[in-house]
Parts: C-alpha cells; sequence; structure tokens
C-alpha cells in the first residue's frame, strides 16, 4: 500500500472532530471500536482529536476553527466528523448558541476546501432498524444517493440589498458547470458498474433493470432534474447524463423530476439503485432515504474527491446534534459507527486490513440492532455491546 509521496504507508492519518452537542459522545464509542479494530488486526490509524470546529471553540477564539485549519486537516488521509449545530441541552435558554449558518458553515468549508465534490449516502433498511414503510417490498431497499457537493444550488452567490428595509431584494444565484455535471455523473455510474459486479458475484442482493434496446442490467442510474421548471442547467443535466450513460451500456437509466422522485421513494423505493442529484435536491433526497432505511440514527455518509484520493474525504453521519439529549449519555452511536465503518471501506480499496475491518465493524452493529433495534440505550451500553461483538 502506498501513501501520496509514493512511499510504503505504515498507518493511516485520521482528523477526529467531534463537535458539538452528542458528536463527543458518539464519537467515544467509535474510537473505542476502531482501536479495537486496530489491536485485532485491523489498520494502522493514528487518530488525533481536533476540539474544532464546535460551539466551544468559537466561545474561546471567536470563530468555529483557527485560520490553518485546511493546512491541518490536509496532513491527514481522512476526516471523521461527529456533528455541529446546537450544542445544548435545550434546558438552557442561555448557552452559547451560533446561527446556523455560522455553526455549519465548516461543513461547507472543508467540503469545498478539499474539492469534495461528491456526497454518498447508501440507503438499505437493516433489520432491527424502524420500518416506517408497511410494505414489506421496503426491505429491499439498496439505493447508493450520491449528491453533487460543489457547486449547484450552494455555491453561495448572491447577497441582499437595502436589508431590512421595504425595498429589499435579496438574490441567491444556482451556478452548474458541464464539468462538474461530467464528472459527478461518471462517478454515478462507476458505482453502479461495482454494484452490478457485486450482484454478480452474490456479494449484493440481486436486481434486475430493463435496458432500452431490450435485455436486463444489474444495475441502474436515476438522473434526478427539475428540468421542467429549472429549464437551462435541467436541459444541460439532460444531455451531459446521456454522452455519459453512452459510455455505460451495460448500465440502465432512468430520469426523475425532483417531486415525482420524493412521491416514488416513498410509494415504491425498491425500484431505485444509484440515484445522482444537484446539491440541493440531493440534500434532499439524501435525507428521505435515510429515513427509509431506519432514520437519521442509522444513516452514514461521506464527502469525497472520487478522481484524487490526496484530498482527504470527510465521514460524517446524517444526524444533527440532538441537543435535546445533549450531555445524557442516551444518544445512539450507530450511525457514527456505520460511518466510521465507510470509513474503513474507503480505506479498503487500499488495504484489506481496512476491508476485513469495515466488514466486521458494520456486522457487530447489525447485530446488536437485531436484537436492541433502536430502542434508546445508554450510548455507552451500545458501545460496550459492539465491542463486544468484535471480540
Amino acid at each position: 500500500m502506498w501513501n501520496r509521496d509514493g512511499g510504503r504507508r505504515k498507518q493511516w492519518k485520521i482528523a477526529v472532530l467531534p463537535g458539538d452537542g452528542i458528536g463527543p459522545e458518539v464519537m467515544a464509542v467509535t474510537l473505542r471500536a476502531l482501536r479495537a479494530l486496530a489491536e485485532q488486526g485491523g489498520p494502522s490509524m493514528e487518530l488525533a482529536e481536533f476540539p474544532w470546529p464546535s460551539h466551544q471553540w468559537h466561545r474561546e477564539h471567536g470563530r468555529t476553527m483557527p485560520e490553518d485549519w485546511k493546512a491541518t486537516l490536509g496532513q491527514y488521509d481522512a476526516i471523521l466528523l461527529g456533528a455541529l449545530g446546537d450544542p445544548g441541552p435545550t434546558s438552557d435558554p442561555d448557552r452559547y448558541l451560533l446561527p446556523d449558518a455560522v455553526s455549519l458553515g465548516p461543513l461547507l468549508d472543508i467540503r469545498k476546501g478539499f474539492d469534495q465534490w461528491a456526497c454518498e449516502r447508501p440507503a438499505m433498511l437493516l433489520e432491527g432498524a424502524p420500518q416506517y414503510l408497511a410494505d414489506d417490498r421496503a426491505r429491499d431497499l439498496d439505493m447508493m444517493v450520491i449528491r453533487e457537493n460543489s457547486e449547484g444550488e450552494y455555491v453561495g452567490q448572491g447577497g441582499r440589498l437595502a436589508p431590512g428595509t421595504p425595498r429589499e431584494v435579496a438574490t441567491q444565484m444556482e451556478v452548474f458547470t458541464r464539468a462538474g455535471a461530467e464528472r459527478i455523473f461518471r462517478h454515478a455510474f462507476e458505482r453502479a458498474v461495482a454494484r452490478a459486479a457485486e450482484r454478480e458475484a452474490g456479494a449484493r442482493r440481486n436486481r434486475q433493470f430493463p435496458l432500452p434496446g431490450g435485455g436486463i442490467a444489474r444495475a441502474q442510474v436515476c438522473l434526478i432534474t427539475k428540468r421542467n421548471a429549472l429549464r437551462y442547467w435541467g436541459e444541460m443535466y439532460t444531455e451531459v447524463f446521456e454522452q455519459v450513460a453512452a459510455e455505460y451500456p451495460a448500465i440502465a437509466t432512468h430520469h426523475e423530476l425532483v417531486d415525482a422522485a420524493c412521491m416514488k421513494f416513498v410509494m415504491s423505493p425498491w425500484n431505485f439503485d444509484v440515484v445522482v442529484a444537484s446539491n440541493l435536491q440531493g440534500d434532499i433526497l439524501t435525507d428521505l432515504a435515510a429515513v427509509l432505511s431506519g432514520g437519521m440514527g442509522v444513516a452514514p455518509s461521506c464527502n469525497l474527491n472520487p478522481a484524487d484520493r490526496r484530498q482527504p474525504p470527510m465521514f460524517e453521519p446524517t444526524h444533527g446534534s440532538a441537543p435535546d439529549i445533549a450531555g445524557r449519555n442516551l444518544a445512539g452511536p450507530q450511525a457514527m459507527l456505520l460511518t466510521a465503518a465507510m470509513m474503513l471501506a474507503w480505506m479498503g480499496e487500499e488495504d484489506s486490513r481496512a476491508a476485513r475491518a469495515a466488514k466486521r465493524l458494520r456486522e457487530a452493529v447489525e447485530a446488536d440492532l437485531r436484537v436492541h433495534g433502536t430502542i434508546q440505550r445508554e450510548t455507552t451500553a451500545i458501545g460496550d455491546a459492539v465491542l463486544a461483538a468484535l471480540s
């Protein structure tokens, strides 16, 4: 295994950012699991914890992160984030509380700073997790939602003219590029190719999708737009998607308008495989997919640059800081643990020890879910159970 400088990698360097609210609690459990895996023949990891970004850091320093945050995090192979947002407890009306745009700003800064242009959120209903759809076919959910993470609706271009006055005007620009569309679509198709191979090998539940010229595909990519109302970027997305799709004739394709996709995610989510969407629309759809797979408490995610592994990816659970239970040892750490398993799987593309550790950690979390479901237990008790399963 080679590091980014071309030499033998002795260990993985992971920047650990526990963050706000329940972040430090679920992160502590996760670090215990990662250290146990390393001791049991897993990958060698240097886990370096940082007290930023967080409300506490802002309270002490007047900013959520130090000025040299990018240089610091750039020295690590990956970033593991707990949660950002309201630090809690909500019972304290005088707690130090920042506006969301400030407390969550580091998420966008890190994504943009390391060009993490793809956000991936897998959605599978684990045994023991809540099944919110009554239809038993929902158990066959096996979806990967890929969100364009660098441009689109979240570029932050715009402003407010004459704020607070009757003549105030607010503008919010959306920016879409052909290059950005092409790379996210190609990544979606590459993920579909990998999923098809896993199905061929029996490593993933079998799925079949019709090809337009006849025949059956083992994977599908669904494009999401709102091209009937947002014409210009919708048309460009459609054209670029069709051009990229032509390079992958063995992968089925589909298109949905975002509002129809929201309905069909609820009505028949088992019909989706790989879904690719813009920044805002992907943000909404990934949260919906998380609920379909059992809720935010069991949903992992990652932000990465698939074209350049020298740029550290950031792995984060989909849930927020849960200020209502912060500090009470009641937060479910499953999403954080499964996020760490995603990180290990990413490392496993280079390190077989990490690939095995990722599988073991997922299985340990799933084993606990099968027995206890997601009933509220002490955070540390769940951590103890997962560690026992790893042993």
